[in-house]
Order: C-alpha cells, then sequence, then structure tokens
C-alpha cells in the first residue's frame, strides 16, 4: 500500500507496460507534468527514456507512477538535449518519438479572449525548446499536443515549419478526446511529424466512453481505502443547501429559478455550467484545475449532493484507477496537476499510429 492509499492492482496493465515485439521504440516526455503523456506512450508499446518537468509536486507525482524513467527535474532551458540521448545510451537519429505539451496557460481560450495576454506570457515561447530538443535529437517521429489557440500563434508557425525543414512531414488537427475513448470533452491540437513514414491522425473511436463508465462503479469516499478519493470537502450549509436541490444526472443552477440562486449568481449572465451536475450518459464537460469546486464549473457529481472527488476527476481525464497522487500535496495542487495532464487514452491512439509506422519502416 502506497502513500496514497491505493490499492496496486495489475499494475502492467494500468501503467502500460511497452508491448512485447523485437523492437524497443524509445521516447522521451519532455514538460512531463504528473505523467499523463509517459503514460499513453508506455500504453502505446515505447518506453519512455527521459522526461523533463521543472515543478517539484510534479515531478513526486511522477516518481511515483514512472519510477523506470529517468526524469530530470530542472528548468527544461538549462538541459542539453545532447547529454540527455548520451544518458540514454542513443545518438541523434536514434530516437523513436519526442513528445510534449510546453506550458499552454499563455494560449488558453479564456486568456486568448484578452487582446495582449496570450500575446506577452513568457510561457510561449517554451515551444523553441521543443524545437531545440528536435534540432539535437532528430528522432523519427514527433508529436505535440497543447490547446487549439496555439494554432493560430505565429510560434507555432515557426516551430512547425522549423521542423519541415529538416525533414519531418506533418500533420495537424484540432480534435475532441472524447473522440478517443476519454469519457470528457476537450478540445485539443495535436501535431504529429515523422522523417520515416507519412503520419496520419487516428481514427476515432465508435462509441464514446460515459460518466457512468467511467465512475458509476466507484465506492463512495466514505468506504474508501483510497486517501485520493477519500480527501473531504467543506462547504457552507448554504452551498450544501444549493447543491441538494439542484436536479439529479444533469440539472443545473438555473433550474432552480433566481430566487433560490447564490447572490453572486444573480449579478452574472455568464459562466452558467457552474454549481451543475455532470450527466451519467454521456461524456463529461472538460476536467480543469478546477475540478474540485462546483463555482468552477459543471463539476457536481451526477447524483451525489457533493462535487466530483479528485480520483473521480483523475479517471474522467483517463488515468489508470491505481494512478498514485501524494494527498500531502493538498487538493488545490492536485487538481491542477490533473487538470493539466494530457489524457493517457488520447495519447495512446495517436502513439500508437506512430508506432506502426515506425515498425513498418524498419521492415523496409
Amino acid at each position: 500500500m502506497g502513500n496514497q492509499g491505493v490499492s496496486i492492482s495489475e499494475p502492467n496493465e494500468a501503467r502500460g507496460t511497452r508491448l512485447a515485439g523485437p523492437t524497443r521504440l524509445t521516447a522521451i516526455d519532455l514538460f512531463s507534468g504528473c505523467g499523463g503523456l509517459s503514460c499513453g506512450l508506455k500504453g502505446a508499446g515505447f518506453a519512455v527514456v527521459a522526461a523533463v518537468e521543472i515543478d517539484a509536486k510534479a515531478q513526486t507525482t511522477y516518481r511515483l507512477n514512472h519510477g523506470d524513467v529517468r526524469l530530470y527535474a530542472q528548468d527544461i532551458r538549462q538541459l542539453d538535449p545532447t547529454q540527455v540521448l548520451t544518458d540514454a545510451g542513443l545518438l541523434p537519429g536514434d530516437l523513436d518519438l519526442l513528445a510534449g505539451c510546453p506550458p499552454c496557460q499563455g494560449f488558453s481560450r479564456l486568456r486568448t479572449k484578452n487582446q495582449q495576454a496570450s500575446v506577452d506570457d513568457e510561457r510561449n515561447n517554451l515551444v523553441f525548446e521543443f524545437l531545440r530538443f528536435v534540432e539535437v535529437t532528430l528522432p523519427k517521429t514527433i508529436m505535440l499536443e497543447n490547446v487549439p489557440a496555439l494554432a493560430k500563434d505565429e510560434r507555432f508557425s515557426r516551430l512547425r515549419s522549423s521542423i519541415e525543414a529538416l525533414g519531418y512531414t506533418s500533420v495537424v488537427q484540432v480534435l475532441d478526446a472524447a473522440d478517443y475513448a476519454v469519457p470528457q470533452r476537450r478540445k485539443r491540437l495535436i501535431m504529429l511529424a515523422s522523417r520515416v513514414h507519412k503520419p496520419c491522425i487516428a481514427e476515432p473511436i465508435q462509441s464514446r466512453v460515459t460518466v457512468r463508465q467511467a465512475i458509476g462503479d466507484v465506492e463512495a469516499p466514505s468506504r474508501t481505502r483510497d486517501k485520493l478519493h477519500a480527501l473531504p470537502e467543506r462547504r457552507s450549509q448554504e452551498v450544501r443547501n444549493l447543491i441538494a436541490m439542484i436536479p439529479k444526472n444533469g440539472g443545473s443552477r438555473s433550474d432552480l429559478g433566481a430566487e433560490r440562486q447564490l447572490p453572486c449568481h444573480k449579478r452574472s449572465n455568464g459562466f452558467h455550467d457552474v454549481y451543475g451536475r455532470m450527466a451519467w450518459d454521456t461524456v463529461a464537460p472538460t476536467i480543469t484545475s478546477g475540478c474540485h469546486n462546483p463555482s468552477k464549473g459543471r463539476f457536481l457529481h451526477p447524483t451525489y449532493n457533493r462535487t466530483l472527488t479528485l480520483r473521480e476527476s483523475a479517471l474522467l481525464q483517463g488515468f489508470p484507477r491505481d494512478y498514485q497522487f501524494d494527498v500531502t500535496h493538498g487538493k488545490e495542487s492536485i487538481a491542477l496537476m490533473i487538470g493539466n495532464a494530457l489524457p493517457p487514452p488520447f495519447i495512446k491512439a495517436h502513439a500508437t499510429g506512430l508506432r506502426t509506422g515506425i515498425q513498418a519502416s524498419l521492415r523496409k
């Protein structure tokens, strides 16, 4: 039993251990966060040989789940890609996949509604650190994931042009993660590039995974041994009463009429999803860093008079049920990691296509 009180069952399947086969395909995870990208890469059959992450709490979570990966716990701007290759026993051109999601807060939808917010955020320039790693490691394939607004930024155009000038063929598309076995609506930009085959976007699944399928059988927080699931919520009696009145299975505060809403809601005409319930038989709304807070979105449980637990939020993000988080980090920090993570099933779907292309090229 780990620090989180999570029972680790079927670890190889949950962690996405690389597929058996004659060829060991290698990957490096840049801006790894708490490990969602690495989880998806492993599920697709890649051996993740290195990861880079600057945030201390995300580093701890990454190590809890990916102890087999060499983690560079530092600012990527101070890291030499050549050293990373040397440490992994690789030469330029050997690496099969370089993947990453440069911090995207500066490109987020809410920030780009402001005319100047996106332009001046220094985090936006980290896309060029990704390019620096491409230029030095010369991987066979590349995967970059980010928010849709990145596609309209001139830095992304420069990045893509520079990659194609190195001999890569690329494809870029904005997709909904719900079409790739992630039980939530989540629009994301993905760029796939390859110098050994023509990359293509993965085919969507035929039937989406619903909230019920993802969390319907999760035990009550009061009966669990999972400390992440059991983290308590603290609400005023007024808020608890409001939550109890909201209709089950997809109800909203707008169903209550103006006289029953909180004063702050009466003063606002926007953000109608706040204090809303999820619906069982559809996908969840986008899981954000506010997923534990009913004032941040439609994050109330479909049936119970409470918000989602952090374990439920992690499941809706596509993490395996036994994925570990250090509860001493607190709800705010863990919710931030979960909300910022890359959904593993989404990554797995597209990394699987890249793996197939690499293996086909090796047979030629």
